[in-house]
């Protein structure tokens, strides 16, 4: 099975196109050691990743995936500052691409998909990012998961990107490692691509039914 009339392809970041968990994880345990929280294993926190940064830190301070209702938000916001101010200083220390990314995205533009990038990661890091790995220059439109009023699992960062870009949900695609990357492209009728190597909270891509399913990155260009 190919793609067919296809014109864009929306990539998620975190667990499809880098694995950032390992800075995260150490901007993770930086705010609880200030916090006087006790610190985690760097496969536990990330177990956690994929929701976005305000998530992850309520997850780090209940110290288990499900969050602690009764957190403080006080508590909370001063936690997300510490978290944040760390990162934001230390982006790209000991995160990587994932094998052949970069030279599939370049096969994929060269052969004129349009391509965009949609997390749920702050904005504010995601152009960093891109631009340490030399990957900016890909994409046409970059949003973050502050970017607008819905994140995904919600759609609307898809249809935004149709709307702006001017195709339809039809000639576009997802690619992403987590359900809420495959819910959201269910959500509004678009085809996805599912990766198994990312962050998915220990569950099977498979179970929420893309389209695709690859083990690699490069896989994609079978179908193109």
């Amino acid at each position: 099975m190919k793609l067919k009339n296809k014109k864009v392809i929306i990539f998620d970041l975190d667990g499809t196109l880098i694995d950032s968990s390992p800075d995260l994880a150490i901007a993770i345990n930086y705010m609880l050691k200030r916090l006087h929280r006790p610190t985690f294993d760097s496969d536990t926190i990330h177990y956690w990743v994929g929701n976005g940064a305000l998530i992850l830190v309520k997850r780090a301070l209940s110290g288990e995936m499900e969050i602690n209702k009764s957190l403080d938000k006080k508590f909370v916001d001063k936690a997300l500052k510490i978290f944040l101010d760390f990162y934001s200083k230390n982006l790209a220390i000991k995160t990587v691409t994932y094998p052949n990314v970069y030279s599939t995205l370049q096969s994929l533009k060269r052969d004129g998909y349009r391509l965009a990038i949609v997390t749920n990661k702050p904005s504010a890091f995601v152009e960093p990012i891109l631009k340490a790995f030399k990957l900016l220059e890909f994409f046409e439109l970059v949003l973050g998961g502050d970017s607008l009023k819905e994140k995904k699992p919600n759609p609307m960062p898809l249809l935004h990107v149709c709307k702006t870009l001017n195709v339809t949900v039809e000639e576009s695609i997802m690619v992403g490692d987590s359900k809420n990357d495959i819910l959201a492209s269910n959500a509004c009728g678009m085809d996805s691509i599912g990766l198994t190597y990312g962050y998915n909270y220990g569950e099977n891509i498979k179970k929420y039914k893309p389209n695709f399913v690859f083990d690699n990155f490069e896989d994609i260009l079978t179908i193109t």
